[in-house]
């Protein structure tokens, strides 16, 4: 194994996340407001530029670090899948006494707490980038158990990732606590379970050159939600964490042509 690639699945050392991409945002804009969440071993950084973007079309936005997220992985072994939906049920609603309609939008394991939070009644609009539907590793249930023997888990590099915009904006964990795995899978199951409760606006995204999600993951969500309005866009030769992709302005083009409708 080359050594750049054994620095890579190193964990982040403790000072990686300090820059200003990494730092939570609120920009008052309109009456419609965007919450804006990033994934499972994420930051902000990765929704940073999308938010900037939907700024200067004069949405009110708002993008967070999850809980555990984008401080050190062990850190991230403090919280759960409790935590990171409580911390999206918060930010709608500090956005709802900010503005008259909120939208969910989120990347990844962010687009599962969106689906979740639309759910339950609480979006205006729904916006799912890249989500993890139906869950492809059948292991991750069992990575509960698998985290006495197994501490942690390091994301797999690929020597052929797609160029990002700025790598900046490219700040997530190398890996993460194994036992973590049977969190994320909590909350992808709920989410599949009750897509027919969605009846909000929405829009879901997906990249074909993502290899991270199921191919299906989009027209799952599509067929299963109960929306009357609903959308998708298909991207290609972006990763998973399009958000800082070329691919960008096309995805804030999708998300407002979506709001104005609203």
């Amino acid at each position: 194994m080359q050594a750049s690639a054994v620095e890579a699945m190193k964990p982040r050392e403790k000072g990686f996340f300090d820059s200003d991409a990494c730092k939570p945002f609120f920009y008052q804009g309109g009456e419609t407001g965007i919450v804006l969440l990033h994934g499972f071993t994420g930051s902000v950084a990765h929704m940073r530029p999308l938010g900037d973007a939907l700024a200067k079309l004069g949405y009110t936005v708002m993008g967070i670090n999850l809980p555990g997220h984008a401080t050190t992985e062990d850190d991230m072994g403090k919280y759960g899948s409790r935590e990171w939906m409580q911390a999206a049920l918060d930010t709608q609603a500090f956005m709802r006494l900010h503005t008259k309609k909120v939208a969910m939008c989120g990347l990844s394991m962010g687009a599962i707490l969106s689906l979740l939070v639309a759910q339950q009644g609480k979006a205006d609009a729904c916006i799912s980038i890249s989500a993890p539907l139906p869950q492809r590793n059948h292991l991750l249930p069992l990575t509960g158990v698998f985290g006495f023997v197994l501490p942690r888990v390091a994301w797999k590099t690929n020597p052929n990732r797609k160029t990002q915009i700025d790598p900046i904006y490219d700040k997530g964990y190398t890996g993460f606590p194994m036992r973590k795995g049977a969190d994320l899978h909590r909350l992808v199951k709920r989410a599949e379970s009750h897509l027919d409760k969605i009846t909000c606006p929405t829009l879901v995204i997906q990249s074909l050159d993502d290899h991270t999600v199921s191919k299906d993951s989009a027209d799952t969500i599509i067929n299963g939600i109960a929306s009357t309005k609903k959308e998708k866009l298909i991207l290609s030769g972006v990763p998973h964490v399009c958000t800082i992709s070329q691919e960008l302005p096309s995805i804030v083009n999708a998300i407002d042509s979506l709001l104005k409708a609203l």
